[in-house]
């Protein structure tokens, strides 16, 4: 069964400053200072404001320059401080983009000025976001730096999704997997037996474009065609779209849904507690299920 819903977020997405609230925490807190020549590599999270973390927003408030991804919702961007530059060095698939060398050039080529450079990610930069390369040519060049982590897309835009990425009843374990190499390619260089075999729950960045070939690498290699899935669309947005179908499926669904990227894509049955845990939807008016693994029944029977 193939779900595709629009659900519309609670509130206006356009940011209003609150320079009380962050001025408050940093001095609470003893939130660190931003010294002139120091590039801070900060996660901006999944897309809705509301889950920067007060580090970022300490960072928005001090930086000079702002170089930020294709990920960044313009709402995160209203807390830049006044006067800030904002510089963008997004990468977006198909499309014309820099560089990752000429990007780690211009934080350098910044910093040597005295800049107060953030280098500002959607997500978490560590995870998928090329953050390690990024600080590593930091280290190379002799630049301070930061690291800021960030609510990652698999973890917080599920969520959002009302789908967990663990649950005890379900799994123990759970698999992050990049759905394309450097070049665009699909990753065949991976374990797919393993990672079929070995992982319940299967989070993929990155892949909705090489969902079809992934989706035959895991069915190949002793995954269920029927098993669920749930692909989530500008996770955390406004205008964000949940796409439930099953790995069998997929590729023919999303084609059919005209499903568009930024898409994070979760493999297996964690997905099932949605009609449960869709607590976005509940707002909207949906019944939840309370217990939509049916274990209440199964503990009965047995």
């Amino acid at each position: 069964m193939t779900e595709r819903k629009v659900i519309s977020l609670t509130g206006n997405r356009k940011a209003k400053r609150v320079p009380n609230v962050a001025d408050d925490a940093a001095s609470a807190l003893a939130l660190p200072v931003f010294e002139p020549g120091w590039v801070w590599l900060v996660g901006a999270g999944p897309g809705d404001p509301g889950l920067l973390t007060l580090h970022a927003l300490n960072a928005l408030k001090q930086a000079d320059i702002v170089v930020y991804d294709a990920l960044v919702d313009e709402a995160v961007l209203q807390f830049v401080r006044p006067g800030a530059k904002l510089e963008y060095s997004g990468k977006r698939g198909g499309k014309p983009s820099p560089k990752q060398r000429d990007i780690s050039a211009r934080l350098i080529e910044l910093a040597r000025t005295g800049k107060r450079v953030l280098r500002l990610k959607g997500g978490d930069p560590f995870v998928f976001g090329r953050g390690g390369e990024e600080a590593l040519a930091l280290v190379d060049a002799g630049i301070p730096f930061r690291l800021v982590p960030g609510v990652t897309a698999g973890v917080g835009g599920l969520g959002y999704a009302g789908i967990p990425v663990t649950h005890r009843d379900i799994n123990h374990a759970v698999t992050f997997v990049t759905g394309h190499m450097a070049g665009g390619t699909v990753p065949e260089n991976l374990d797919w037996p393993s990672i079929a075999k070995g992982s319940p729950v299967i989070v993929l960045y990155m892949a909705l474009s090489h969902l079809g070939a992934i989706a035959q690498l895991l069915i190949a290699n002793g995954r269920r065609a029927g098993e669920p899935v749930a692909l989530v669309r500008n996770a955390t947005l406004k205008d964000q779209q949940v796409l439930e179908t099953t790995l069998g499926s997929a590729a023919a669904d999303v084609a059919r849904a005209d499903f568009k990227a930024p898409a994070i894509i979760v493999i297996g049955d964690v997905v099932r507690l949605r009609e449960g845990l869709d607590w976005l939807g509940a707002l909207e008016g949906r019944i939840l299920k309370r217990d939509p693994l049916n274990a209440r029944t199964k503990k009965d029977v047995g």
